[in-house]
């Protein structure tokens, strides 16, 4: 008797306490948004600037249109790298100067730990879908154009 009213007890505490693996932040985070121009393409981009927002970022989510990303906002330039745990879709990295000018592009694959990492110390990186940057023939040295990056100068 005793030992089925513990296993009640252990088994309510379990339920009470237990957070589902598959607990999720909403994917619908509200984030400020902008306008990211490169040549005459768009993007509609959340930004992450605070350490949490960094910190989530992408994760959970199972898709993204493909004309929108997530542009990530540091105070100053420094080295930055990225990871995939968590993410469930595949991303392209763009590690941006100051001015949008795109140092480097990486492209990652959902869910590893493998460091991505900046050229050179830079103030964002522009998450999209994987490829988007290459369907359109835009490499390193395309420069991305927005009030922000005319802001930090």
């Amino acid at each position: 008797m005793i030992h089925t009213r513990l296993i009640a007890i252990g088994l309510l505490i379990a339920a009470f306490w237990h957070i589902p693996a598959t607990a999720q932040p909403s994917p619908q985070m509200t984030l400020p948004r902008t306008t990211l121009s490169i040549g005459i393409h768009q993007l509609q981009v959340q930004l992450a600037q605070t350490p949490e927002q960094h910190a989530t970022g992408l994760m959970y989510r199972t898709e993204m249109p493909q004309q929108e990303g997530m542009l990530f906002v540091f105070s100053a330039p420094s080295q930055q790298c990225f990871w995939m745990k968590n993410t469930l879709i595949p991303l392209t990295a763009a590690f941006l100067a100051d001015d949008g000018t795109v140092v480097n592009l990486e492209d990652m694959q959902a869910q590893t730990t493998q460091s991505h990492c900046s050229a050179k110390p830079v103030r964002y990186v522009l998450e999209v879908n994987q490829g988007w940057f290459a369907k359109k023939g835009l490499k390193a040295g395309a420069k991305l154009s927005a009030p922000l990056f005319q802001a930090t100068h």
